[in-house]
């Protein structure tokens, strides 16, 4: 299913934690033969260096410096994205329960926002690329020719999380369920860029769906916009 590059689009999909957006992203990605970008993966990857070097939210000029000097690649895996910073393979260390805490926090400073969308404008701009987050239709790429608002039960989205942190998570389910609750509230009250629904974008609930399904009913609508773009320019 590999298009021509004037046939290639971007696809954005934005919604909140534990949606699904990472592992849908990635297998539509894969079968549309397009580079994933996990844009989260990205925040949460300053997030891991500044808890690291003892850094609060509030030292802001600090992070912004940190964010700017931290070399961030992505990478495909077997079976998820991997993710280097500064040649280091972090990919395991992004999920923790610390960086679940923090991540909104951090991800609310200006600076980092702007670093972090610079670099993946850069990325997209050779079309082809499958790109999941919170801003990403409305602020990263409000031109992407697909956007999706991929959603779900609170219930449903903190057993997702739940499951990502492994045998021993630390936390109780019922309690992970509230902290994804504020962090909703998080993304969606910052002042840069914040969790919102483009006017555009086609609304899926990912509640009671595998990943599987979500993924082929957003390949049937990219593949439907890539043959209509190719029509028109023909």
């Amino acid at each position: 299913m590999n298009f021509p590059s004037a046939e290639r689009i971007n696809i954005a999909i934005d919604g909140p934690a534990g949606a699904g957006k990472s592992t849908v992203a990635r297998l539509a990605a894969q079968a549309l033969q397009y580079i994933y970008v996990d844009t989260g993966a990205m925040y949460r990857a300053v997030t891991l260096r500044a808890l690291e070097q003892g850094m609060s939210n509030e030292d802001e000029e600090r992070v912004a410096a940190l964010a700017n000097e931290l070399d961030i690649e992505l990478l495909p895996g077997s079976d998820s994205q991997r993710v280097l910073v500064d040649g280091e393979d972090v990919s395991t260390r992004l999920r923790s329960l610390d960086v679940n805490r923090n991540v909104s926090h951090f991800a609310r400073i200006e600076a980092v926002r702007h670093r972090m969308a610079d670099l993946q404008r850069r990325m997209a701009k050779q079309k082809g690329v499958v790109m999941d987050g919170r801003d990403i239709g409305t602020h990263v790429l409000p031109d992407a020719e697909l956007k999706v608002f991929l959603t779900a039960s609170s219930i449903e989205r903190a057993k997702r999380r739940f499951l990502e942190l492994g045998p021993d998570p630390g936390i109780s389910l019922e309690q992970l369920e509230k902290e994804i609750a504020e962090r909703d509230r998080l993304d969606q009250e910052r002042e840069i860029a914040p969790l919102l629904c483009a006017p555009d974008a086609r609304v899926l609930d990912s509640t009671g769906k595998s990943a599987d399904e979500v993924a082929g009913q957003i390949v049937t609508w990219a593949l439907a916009i890539a043959r209509t773009i190719s029509a028109e320019e023909k």
